[in-house]
C-alpha cells in the first residue's frame, strides 16, 4: 500500500518514463512478490543490491547506542524514503555477481553458514543440509537479526556485515543531508 501510495511521486533520471512499470506491486502478488519488485527497482534505480536491501530491512537502528553516527544518519536518511519492510523473515537475493542473505529485526528465521577449504559458502536454515567434512570448514557461524552475508563473485570474498554497512553509510553526506532538511515542531 505504501509504494501505492508513492508511485505518482517516482522518478528517476536513469530509467527515465516509469509509466510502463507501474503499478510496482503487481496486483493480488504475495509480500514476497512485491517485495521481489519493490527491490529491483531500487537496484535498476541505480543503488547497489546491498544498499536497496538495507532500504528496506534496515536493522534496528533507532536505540542502538553503540552505532556509530555515519551508520546511524544512512538509516535515518533512508527512513524518510522508505518504510522497513514488514514481511518475510529471511531474505536471499542475487544479482549475479553478489549473492547475499539477510534477517528482519526480528531474526525468528535461523540462518547459519559455512565457507569451506575450496571457497564453497552455504546458507540455510538448518545446520547439515550438505554433506561436508567437518575438516573442509574454514568458517561458520548463524546469521544474526538485521545482519547481511555477502558473497561477490567478482572478487571471491566473503563481505562481513560491517564493511558492508559502513562503505553504503560512508558513500554520501547522509547525516548532512539530515541536518539540511526542513524539521517541523510540534
Amino acid at each position: 500500500n505504501w509504494m501505492a501510495a508513492r508511485q505518482g511521486n517516482l522518478r528517476s533520471d536513469l530509467l527515465g518514463d516509469l509509466g510502463d512499470l507501474m503499478p510496482v506491486c503487481s496486483n493480488g502478488a504475495s509480500d514476497s512478490a512485491s517485495f521481489d519488485e519493490v527491490l529491483e527497482l531500487l537496484h535498476l534505480g541505480g543503488r547497489s543490491l546491498p544498499h536497496a536491501v538495507l532500504m528496506m530491512i534496515p536493522e534496528a537502528w533507532q536505540n542502538n547506542t553503540e552505532m556509530t553516527p555515519q551508520r546511524r544518519a544512512f538509516y535515518n536518511f533512508h527512513s524518510s524514503v522508505m518504510e522497513p519492510w514488514d514481511g518475510p523473515a529471511a531474505v536471499c537475493f542475487t544479482d549475479g555477481t553478489q549473492i547475499g542473505a539477510t534477517l528482519d529485526r526480528n531474526g525468528l528465521r535461523p540462518g547459519r553458514y559455512w565457507v569451506t577449504d575450496d571457497g564453497l559458502v552455504v546458507f540455510a536454515s538448518e545446520a547439515g543440509v550438505l554433506p561436508i567434512e567437518p575438516e573442509r570448514i574454514v568458517q561458520k557461524g548463524r546469521l544474526q537479526p538485521g545482519r547481511m552475508l555477502l558473497v561477490d563473485l567478482a572478487e571471491h570474498r566473503l563481505i562481513n556485515d560491517d564493511e558492508i554497512k559502513s562503505t553504503l553509510a560512508s558513500a554520501e553526506p547522509y547525516g548532512d543531508w539530515i541536518a539540511e532538511r526542513l524539521e517541523l515542531s510540534d
